[in-house]
């Protein structure tokens, strides 16, 4: 990372719909629990490492959690966010801008649309065809990482981050 401050945007993987379960309660679908695993390989074989992972309390994101961390040599810490269950962007950032200095690189766990929405409003650059994919679709189990070149999480700004790539499961095979 040649940046201060390293973000990992990951949506929740794909989640199933069953008849009179809550949203907040809703499992994962056989296609996420194939994602989940995959996202989590790529991220440790390209060395996307984070020092804090923030996960929202629904079931969804939980269990995504959990089989993406299974191929993790070791796991970053973690702490469940109820503000990342269905809020806005500006809500999730409002989050990050307190996270303490040390922490450079923080995985978001969390869902649409906020998460799109945050990455659209921090993204100020990067390469054409990424930027294009990303503006496309943010899909389940979708990952965008951004890059932004300061000293605390508190001075994110809106266009301030570089995205250094954005990852499909479809992508992963």
């Amino acid at each position: 990372m040649t940046h201060g401050r390293r973000l990992l945007l990951l949506r929740h993987a794909k989640s199933a719909w069953p008849e009179g379960v809550a949203d907040k309660e809703r499992p994962l679908a056989p296609r996420g629990e194939k994602a989940a695993p995959l996202m989590g390989a790529y991220l440790a074989r390209e060395r996307l490492k984070a020092d804090l992972a923030l996960v929202s309390p629904a079931r969804r994101t939980q269990e995504s959690w959990t089989l993406l961390r299974r191929a993790w040599p070791k796991a970053p810490g973690r702490r469940d966010i109820d503000d990342l269950y269905e809020t806005s962007a500006e809500t999730v950032l409002a989050v990050i801008r307190t996270l303490e200095a040390d922490r450079r690189s923080v995985l978001i766990l969390g869902h649409n649309p906020g998460l799109e929405d945050l990455a659209r409003l921090l993204i100020g650059a990067g390469q054409p065809e990424t930027l294009s994919q990303l503006e496309t679709k943010f899909p389940t189990c979708g990952l965008a990482v951004i890059d932004f070149n300061v000293k605390s999480w508190a001075k994110l700004a809106p266009g301030s981050g570089t995205l250094e790539r954005f990852v499909m499961p479809k992508m992963l095979g």
